[in-house]
């Protein structure tokens, strides 16, 4: 008998972990606002500036760049769309385009990780 409650009791605890497990190890909302951020592309500094509402990325915007037309901007402008419809910049580079890439995603995680600071500091 009390090994079935001690099943039964385990099997409603691994329940629970499993459902609310990873929401709570989730990452914090970002802090409304605009943001701007800088990678190193293939031919020198990427600038964005991303906008945040209700703590997702909203809008990001290139502000500054030298990469070539293309493959670099073409790389990412579909990087762009990737992360707003993702909400993510774990995304792998464009290839052919891979420093482009790269610059562009570190560009928006630093301006992320301003983000991240400023509701840390607000709270």
């Amino acid at each position: 008998m009390k090994t079935k409650i001690y099943s039964l009791l385990l099997a409603v605890f691994l329940v629970f972990t499993a459902c609310l497990g990873p929401a709570s190890m989730r990452a914090p909302g970002y802090a409304p606002g605009f943001y701007e951020g800088s990678g190193r592309g293939l031919r020198g500094a990427i600038n964005v500036r991303i906008e945040i509402v209700n703590g997702e990325i909203a809008d990001i915007e290139i502000i500054e760049h030298r990469e070539s037309v293309f493959p670099g901007a073409a790389a990412m402008e579909e990087l762009l769309e990737m992360v707003l419809e993702t909400g993510s910049t774990d995304l792998d580079a464009i290839s052919g385009a891979s420093f482009s890439s790269r610059g562009f995603l570190e560009a928006v995680e630093y301006a992320l990780g301003k983000s991240v600071l400023q509701q840390s500091f607000s709270r």
